[in-house]
């Protein structure tokens, strides 16, 4: 066993060494990434009022808040605000990066404490025989049991950075992850809503073509009585009963997109279709935010989720740079032991009894075919690959938000043509049905009408519901908040 003079004297040279290695450590620190400069989404001159008269309610972009709100509340739905706050609470997708956020964050917890010195406490029992080629001829010592008990303290000296690098990517990982956690409340939020708006729209559809077919069938009507009276031919009643059929075929397969519809939504529900409990919904009592909060290009880089995780992302890599650059120097451990060692169980705790060390060791790589400094061009590379990500996924999220406004400009538009072209079919219908009844026009010209007024109106709802899903958009693209349930 080393003397305590000795043991001293080792210990201040490892700790000198380790003072003169430190010079020698180059890492790379983490930089948060500058906000973009730009103060635009679009090249072209940004709308900030969309509708009004006949493109429908108004819609104006304002200046976003850091408020935490709902923001599914602005359409003023009690079925669409029930919807979203079963689906945040239920949804396994939500629940999944839940427990990866605490998966995470005990990581982060567990790498922490290498930073700490290491206790153990080590206990033995034993028999042991010596043969005469380890002590040599001239000592005979008998087989004997031996006992053993006491602490052991370890510290890993992080010189380097090395520790304290691993620690900081942990962290780094476990913020990504609760970003995720965000990034998946607003998504799921969204899924809800669009679920919803989606039925709502179908439904609206279906009440569309149901009007459509109460007119073919009054029509039908009104020339099987003409036929009767003789004033029109049976080829007539053939026409209008060829259209009656041609448009009952809208219903299968708007009665199929319902179901699909509701099949998704019950997923975002966390349910099966089979127990989802779906309430009404009507497009109708469904209003149309008014207000759009939009921030800057700058802002939204700081509020966006996943903006926010592939940030994070880039902070784990720059972490792992650096701990991949600290496993090319050595390695220094400090060890201390104590413990009472007897041959007598009865006798291990007397005086005389304690044993002790302390010791410092040192681990330097010297050859290893070339694989640390390989992990450290590779770690450099994930590097560059999360800095690519996290560009692309900023530009994602402008892209985003300028398709998002110019949508809801068009939706505007497109209403307000949609509004034009069916109050035009419709005066055309019933002056068309007016003539027809008077015997002016044959039942073509009346089918015509009609078709073309069917046309409008379901283009309007179409028009209309896509203005509704355009606003879920936008709120999803802007990062919109999503409170705590």
């Amino acid at each position: 066993m080393n003397s305590p003079t000795r043991t001293s004297s080792l210990t201040v040279a490892v700790a000198v060494a380790a003072a003169m290695l430190a010079g020698c450590v180059s890492t790379t620190s983490f930089e948060r990434p500058a906000a973009p400069h730009t103060t635009r989404y679009d090249a072209g001159a940004a709308a900030t009022q969309f509708g009004g008269g006949d493109a429908g309610p108004v819609q104006r972009v304002a200046p976003a808040t850091d408020a935490t709100v709902a923001w599914w509340r602005g359409f003023q739905s009690p079925a669409i605000d029930a919807l979203v706050r079963q689906a945040l609470i239920a949804n396994h997708s939500i629940a999944e990066s839940a427990a990866r956020v605490e998966q995470a964050q005990e990581l982060a917890g567990a790498q922490a404490g290498r930073r700490l010195p290491r206790a153990e406490l080590t206990a033995g029992i034993g028999r042991q025989r010596y043969g005469e080629q380890f002590l040599g001829s001239g000592f005979k010592v008998p087989p004997f049991s031996y006992f053993a008990i006491g602490p052991t303290v370890s510290y890993a000296l992080d010189y380097t950075g090395g520790v304290g690098r691993g620690i900081e990517q942990q962290r780094a990982l476990a913020e990504y992850e609760a970003h995720r956690l965000d990034a998946a409340r607003l998504a799921v939020s969204g899924h809800a809503v669009m679920r919803a708006l989606e039925i709502a729209s179908i439904q609206a559809q279906l009440a569309t073509v149901d009007e459509v077919l109460q007119r073919d069938r009054e029509t039908l009507r009104l020339v099987r009585a003409a036929y009767e009276a003789g004033s029109v031919s049976r080829l007539d009643v053939t026409t209008a009963e060829s259209q009656l059929a041609a448009d009952e075929t809208l219903v299968p397969p708007l009665r199929a997109s319902l179901g699909v519809a509701r099949h998704a939504l019950a997923l975002v529900l966390g349910a099966s279709p089979a127990e989802a409990n779906l309430p009404a919904l009507d497009l109708g009592q469904i209003v149309l935010p008014a207000e759009l909060p939009l921030a800057v290009p700058s802002e939204l880089a700081r509020r966006r989720p996943d903006i926010l995780s592939a940030e994070a992302q880039l902070h784990a890599a720059t972490a792992a740079l650096g701990v991949a650059e600290a496993n090319l120097y050595p390695h220094i451990t400090l060890t201390a032991s104590t413990s009472q060692q007897s041959v007598e169980a009865h006798r291990l705790f007397d005086r005389g009894k304690n044993a002790w060390s302390l010791t410092g060791g040192l681990v330097a790589p010297l050859f290893d075919g070339g694989t640390l400094r390989a992990e450290k061009r590779a770690a450099a590379a994930a590097l560059k690959a999360s800095a690519a990500q996290y560009e692309e996924t900023v530009l994602s999220a402008f892209v985003q938000v300028a398709d998002a406004l110019q949508a809801l400009e068009q939706d505007a538009e497109q209403i307000r043509a949609q509004s034009a072209a069916q109050a035009s079919a419709r005066e055309s219908a019933e002056l068309t049905r007016r003539a027809y009844e008077e015997g002016e026009i044959g039942v073509i010209q009346v089918l015509d009408a009609e078709r073309r007024y069917q046309q409008a109106r379901l283009g309007y709802v179409r028009a209309v519901a896509a203005r509704y899903s355009d606003t879920a958009q936008f709120f999803l693209a802007v990062g919109a908040a999503v409170e705590s349930t």
